[in-house]
């Protein structure tokens, strides 16, 4: 099975298991499912990425079930919040519900509690704006641009960023800044076309150099927008240069010589995908590839455990594409046709 073979299975899977395309009930995860939109756009399963786009708006976009709040969770009407789905942001599918403002913060807890998270917005407001360049459609461009919108207003306080934030985007639940978040707005507010200058101020080239794999291919991933853009050349030198560090210093870790039973693939494959970006290390791209496209590593609780994301993200590092929007970024206006003809998706 080829790399888009094999992709095209992962995603038929993950569209069955998770609601997509079958009667199942839905399980929406904001980052997993901007990963899987884009995955569909390079499979030329455009029909898919629209369903899905649906689908996690009418979901994350909507207060919980087990909420005593009803609707939209930007307080619109119905037929208000369905002409600006992404306004009032959206939720991340997590499965507590969100911590109440009187409870103390539990670190551990807090990490499997709903909200908003900022990285996961701008991950949604990249696939909305794949989605436009894909159907020609102007609203999923307008969605990400109201969405990026209200991120601003609401994550960046007095020169800082919040890194998680409540539901309705009332109260921060995590008040702490992530080193690479600042960076994120920024590179997807200029994707967008809007200006990014709230966060162009809190970046702080010195601090971005990080070992988690995860990190590092966000880091590369935003080295290679700002180079297809055309913009703030120092900045992406920086960042490439911070990408290096951090490189060296995951090299020498010992975690991703450990079986699979030991490794949480997801974060790998994100440096895989940062690394199909900007190749600074090709060996290292390969070697994670080989392991996680064996079947027998895929078959150990630890996969199982993030089937959906492990599964997505797999897919990604197969065919980035779609993600990294490939083949549009050099000719603007030009609608984004992905690797069709290719899938094995029906």
């Amino acid at each position: 099975m080829d790399d888009v073979e094999l992709a095209a299975d992962l995603m038929e899977r993950f569209a069955d298991r998770t609601g997509v395309t079958s009667g199942r009930p839905q399980r929406r995860y904001l980052w997993t499912d901007a990963f899987a939109v884009c995955n569909f756009l390079a499979l030329d399963r455009v029909d898919l990425a629209i369903v899905l786009v649906d689908r996690v708006h009418h979901v994350l976009g909507r207060h919980r079930e087990d909420d005593a709040r009803r609707g939209w969770i930007s307080a619109l009407s119905d037929v208000e919040g369905e002409a600006h789905p992404t306004i009032g942001g959206l939720r991340i599918g997590k499965q507590l519900p969100e911590r109440p403002a009187d409870e103390p913060m539990s670190e551990r807890v807090e990490w499997e509690r709903d909200g908003q998270y900022f990285h996961y917005l701008t991950k949604w407001m990249h696939a909305l704006e794949q989605v436009a360049h894909a159907t020609g459609d102007p609203n999923p461009a307008a969605w990400a641009r109201e969405l990026a919108q209200t991120a601003r207003s609401r994550f960046v306080h007095a020169g800082r960023m919040y890194w998680k934030m409540s539901i309705d985007l009332s109260r921060p639940q995590v008040a702490t800044m992530g080193n690479h978040d600042p960076l994120d707005g920024y590179v997807t507010e200029l994707e967008l076309g809007l200006p990014g200058d709230a966060y162009r101020m809190m970046i702080d080239p010195r601090s971005l150099a990080t070992a988690d794999p995860l990190g590092l291919g966000g880091l590369l991933v935003d080295a290679y927008r700002l180079g297809m853009l055309g913009r703030d050349t120092p900045l992406r030198e920086a960042v490439i240069d911070a990408a290096h560090v951090g490189l060296q210093a995951y090299s020498e870790w010992p975690d991703h010589r450990l079986s699979a039973h030991y490794r949480l693939a997801f974060r790998e494959l994100g440096l895989a995908i940062g690394l199909a970006a900007e190749p600074v290390a090709d060996r290292v791209r390969e070697e994670i590839l080989a392991f996680w496209r064996d079947p027998r590593n895929r078959r150990v609780p630890s996969w199982r455990e993030h089937e959906d994301i492990n599964e997505v993200m797999l897919a990604t590092a197969l065919i980035p594409e779609g993600f990294l929007a490939q083949g549009r970024w050099t000719r603007p206006g030009s609608t984004f046709t992905g690797i069709g003809g290719t899938s094995s998706m029906r």
